[in-house]
């Protein structure tokens, strides 16, 4: 069965003297496996490939790791986008069947930002760009970003919000009062990071994006981040209030696609699948947080048909990115 993988990160030096420091750090804090982090991250050559050969994973969509640019002042942003896209064209030169690429995007910066899209689908054949949640607490729904929305719809290609903390001033208020490490974990990756990306997507919904921007397509990692268990409730929203030309629902269903991305878990598929249907999941992994041969093998088990498991372990994905 192919696979392809769409939530598989990689990190550069220049990206690791700046915002990738913290990963580093907090590696070496927690230690044992997560001491490695950062050499899986920096690898995008024969041995990633050989990590993937014996997960089963042909094909993997990298794109540079959280925390990304995105909170970044605008020239650092400009510079560490652009070197990150250029390795990545190189990587994917060097192994074209095993590796594609999403851009990175200097937010701060968004006419940069959509220049940088737009040179990254056209010349470097990218397939689409992956964003990291608000820049400097302002979120996507904002208008002054809607010029990147605009060039994703003319080349017809995807755009993935991925999780980042929120800000500051939530963490605060939402996820403080406890240890250290354990506001660190409940504002990202044990509750903060989804709840974020939720919030993230109803804003750009209930902002009229895909209204001006019908085409537009978003992905969403963390089977829909929590989002599918409250779709039907969403819909207390009416059209009437939020001005909208669909319901919530709608949009969800339509505008947006669902990875994997570390959430092995049975009941957090269904509901995605009972809500969404398998035409809109695509499988991934999270690699290296997570195991390719964990979520292979969660693929696997899926109690789905076969049809449905190939849909979403390749044929989705070569609709929606054309691979």
């Amino acid at each position: 069965m192919r696979t392809i993988s769409l939530e598989e990160h990689f990190v550069t030096p220049a990206f690791m003297k700046g915002p990738g420091r913290e990963i580093e750090n907090k590696a070496k804090a927690i230690g044992g496996a997560a001491a490695k982090l950062v050499e899986a991250l920096s690898d995008m050559g024969p041995n990633r490939i050989a990590h993937m050969d014996a997960a089963g994973i042909d094909i993997q969509v990298l794109s540079l790791t959280s925390p990304g640019v995105e909170q970044l002042d605008a020239d650092e942003a400009r510079s560490i986008a652009r070197d990150a896209n250029d390795r990545l064209f190189s990587a994917v030169s060097n192994h074209p069947s095993r590796f594609a690429g999403f851009a990175a995007l200097p937010t701060p910066d968004p006419k940069a930002a959509e220049k940088e899209l737009a040179r990254c689908v056209s010349e470097y054949g990218f397939k689409g760009a992956l964003i990291n949640g608000h820049t400097q607490g302002i979120y996507l729904d904002d208008p002054s970003f809607w010029s990147i929305f605009e060039c994703a719809q003319a080349l017809d290609v995807p755009i993935y919000v991925h999780p980042t903390p929120p800000p500051q001033a939530v963490i605060n208020a939402s996820y403080g009062g406890f240890s250290e490490m354990a506001t660190y974990v409940l504002a990202r990756a044990g509750w903060g990071w989804h709840i974020e990306t939720a919030t993230h997507v109803l804003r750009i919904i209930l902002g009229g994006v895909f209204d001006r921007f019908p085409r537009l397509q978003l992905i969403v990692g963390h089977m829909g981040e929590a989002l599918p268990v409250m779709l039907p409730r969403l819909d207390v929203m009416s059209t009437a209030m939020t001005r909208l030309e669909r319901p919530i629902s709608s949009y969800l269903r339509e505008n947006v696609h669902y990875t994997f991305s570390g959430f092995n878990f049975t009941s957090a598929f269904l509901a995605l699948m009972l809500e969404v249907g398998t035409e809109r999941i695509m499988f991934s992994a999270d690699y290296p947080y997570q195991s390719m041969a964990a979520a292979r093998s969660f693929l696997e088990q899926l109690p789905i048909s076969p049809s449905d498991r190939d849909r979403i372990a390749h044929g989705n994905a070569e609709r929606l990115f054309r691979l």
